[in-house]
């Protein structure tokens, strides 16, 4: 299972065009409000109902968790403890995480960086610096358990990265060339 937080203020196309990407490839995901108002309000003012709360998860099913960035659904989230507890428990219990644009600095916050390889909106590339992490001037970065993108324009990169993680690359190539995604 493959779950996605939405923190208030969340990038829409950085949530909605990975899952889309996901659930074509057959794999279950799950939006997460981040309380029990499944009502998300994104960051260009587009409200998208949760499929779960944060206290609904259960983590025994948790193969990936995704973090959407936008700076409200990231300050969202760095303020629940509940969630950034998610996160560093998902790391710990050696889970696929997966966060694009401002999303990595969570990770960041967290001191989860150290060593990897990332990417993120450019204008954080020294947040992940000073936390350990190596930022790389890509679209998306894999680097062992963790996936990261850079901005909203590589969306669907992104999804598409998550599916050569939790199927394979062959999967994610036969989704690209059928979105005509040609980049």
């Amino acid at each position: 299972m493959v779950y996605i937080l939405l923190g208030e203020g969340f990038e829409e196309i950085e949530a909605i065009a990975p899952m889309d990407i996901l659930r074509r490839a057959d794999i279950e995901v799950a939006t997460v409000a981040l309380s029990n108002e499944l009502l998300v309000n994104g960051g260009h003012e587009i409200k998208v109902k949760a499929d779960i709360s944060l206290e609904q998860i259960g983590f025994e099913k948790l193969d990936m968790l995704v973090l959407p960035g936008g700076l409200g659904g990231v300050k969202s989230i760095s303020e629940s403890p509940a969630a950034m507890d998610l996160i560093q428990k998902a790391w710990s219990a050696k889970k696929k995480l997966a966060a694009i644009c401002a999303a990595p600095t969570l990770l960041a916050k967290l001191g989860l960086l150290k060593g990897l390889n990332v990417t993120c909106y450019p204008s954080f590339s020294d947040v992940i610096e000073d936390a350990g992490g190596s930022f790389k001037q890509e679209s998306v970065v894999r680097d062992g358990n963790l996936v990261t993108g850079q901005a909203a324009g590589a969306s669907i990169e992104f999804g598409l990265e998550l599916v050569a993680v939790l199927r394979d690359r062959e999967t994610a190539e036969q989704l690209r060339k059928s979105l005509i995604y040609n980049v």
